[in-house]
């Protein structure tokens, strides 16, 4: 699909990005079973979640909020066998963090404890995978009408090339590419992961002004 919208800037007008092509994957899984509570005095128990095993993608945030029940009074929580990229709430019992490249792996026999200063439960043992990040490979094809003016009407004789703005945001387009070459109308992004990114193009002269940004357009990659 193509669809030129012509914009207006400080110093020469680009067209919208529009986008071809895309593909790619990835994703982030965590787990959470709800804030503890706490009830009367009956047997106190917890769990972890229904199948007490979870797994994260390299890089992605994990969260496990255990769940009580039961016993009453203030409650303190300990574990067993956490990874060293976890992080432990005493007061909370909720086990989380974000595992880097190194810690890829399975992590078995997690055991969350809690007690009341009277009775103790644990949850049974639980296993948390962490997976190696998937590959980005999305794409997406970026082009653009080259500007002829500048924004007070006159022609524009001094065009050095294009800078491609984007990110997972529309507002924070953090990610850029330069394009320094002015007879070119399209760029090809690569190593998208699986999301929604969006994109928007901006044109700079020999003197390194640079326009105001093009309208953002947007791809899914799945």
């Amino acid at each position: 699909m193509r669809c030129w919208v012509p914009v207006r800037f400080a110093c020469c007008a680009v067209a919208a990005a529009t986008l071809l092509a895309g593909c790619g994957g990835g994703g982030a899984s965590s787990l959470s079973t709800g804030a503890a509570t706490v009830a009367s005095n009956k047997r106190m128990q917890i769990t972890a979640n229904t199948s007490n095993q979870g797994s994260v993608s390299v890089g992605q945030s994990f969260t496990l909020t255990p769940h009580v029940s039961g016993g009453g009074g203030k409650l303190t929580f300990t574990v067993q066998n956490a990874a060293s990229w976890m992080s432990f709430n005493t007061s909370t019992g909720v086990l989380s963090g974000t595992p880097n490249a190194a810690d890829a792996g399975t992590y078995a026999n997690l055991v969350i404890t809690v007690s009341d200063g009277r009775q103790t439960a644990s949850t049974a043992p639980f296993t948390v995978t962490v997976l190696e990040a998937a590959s980005a490979t999305g794409t997406a094809d970026v082009s653009w009408t080259p500007p002829t003016t500048n924004s007070d009407g006159s022609t524009l004789t001094n065009l050095a090339g294009y800078i491609i703005y984007y990110g997972s945001s529309a507002s924070m387009l953090t990610q850029r590419a330069q394009v320094a070459n002015p007879g070119i109308s399209n760029y090809v992004v690569t190593g998208l992961n699986s999301g929604t990114w969006y994109f928007a193009v901006a044109a700079y002269n020999t003197a390194g002004t640079a326009s105001g940004l093009s309208n953002i357009a947007s791809k899914t990659i799945s």
